[in-house]
């Protein structure tokens, strides 16, 4: 199925980052799924899928959560918040368990796969675990992007949330020691009537700034 192009601008456009969000209205479980769904879809380099999405509904949670987040109301007005955790390191047996669901799913032979695990492991092993970290985080960027987007084209509302104290976050939702650690954070739900910014129009530079043919 194709989607219009007029429908895919349209709902970029109407697209803002969401100051108020109305508490009182909630994503239809339905509608919650696909875009849940959306979120496992997400490319990754490799495909290794340096991540792991926390989908926080507990309100004291949210609550601790928004105190670790300069107070801002999204974090518990909105329907949904989703926390981005990713992967602290990545090892041998990450690689193992990727290369083996492949196998799984495409029917592939092990033994065929293992010019592509090379490759990974060329990538991977050489970088120290700072470079290792901070390009499992740049990857989580590519979920959010997917997430917000998605959102969009569901008529939903969303709100990045990058204004908050990571440690705490880990501390909060018990990622320290696990593997992962928090890098941004997406509510998402439906705008208040009363948000000022949704009727503001969307500023950007204009195309001969911002694209360069070669």
């Amino acid at each position: 199925m194709n989607l219009p192009s007029k429908q895919l601008l349209e709902a970029l456009e109407r697209r803002y980052a969401t100051k108020q969000f109305d508490p009182s209205r909630v994503i239809p479980a339905e509608t919650w799924a696909d875009l849940e769904t959306s979120l496992i879809l997400t490319p990754s380099s490799f495909g290794l899928q340096p991540w792991k999405f926390l989908i926080v509904n507990h309100p004291e949670t949210r609550e601790k959560l928004r105190a670790a987040s300069w107070g801002q109301s999204q974090v518990t007005e909105a329907s949904q918040l989703v926390v981005f955790a990713a992967r602290t390191d990545l090892g041998d047996a990450d690689v193992s368990a990727w290369i083996e669901r492949i196998a799984e799913v495409q029917g592939s032979p092990i033994e065929g796969l293992q010019p592509l695990r090379n490759v990974i492991d060329g990538f991977i092993k050489p970088m120290t675990p700072e470079s290792l970290y901070a390009w499992n985080a740049r990857q989580v960027y590519i979920a959010l992007g997917q997430l917000m987007t998605g959102a969009a084209l569901l008529g939903l509302d969303t709100c990045p949330l990058e204004g908050m104290n990571p440690r705490a976050y880990d501390e909060i939702l018990g990622l320290e020691g696990t593997g992962y650690a928090t890098t941004v954070a997406c509510a998402v739900g439906y705008r208040s009537e009363e948000d000022k910014y949704a009727k503001l129009p969307k500023v950007r530079f204009d195309a001969a700034r911002l694209v360069e043919r070669i």
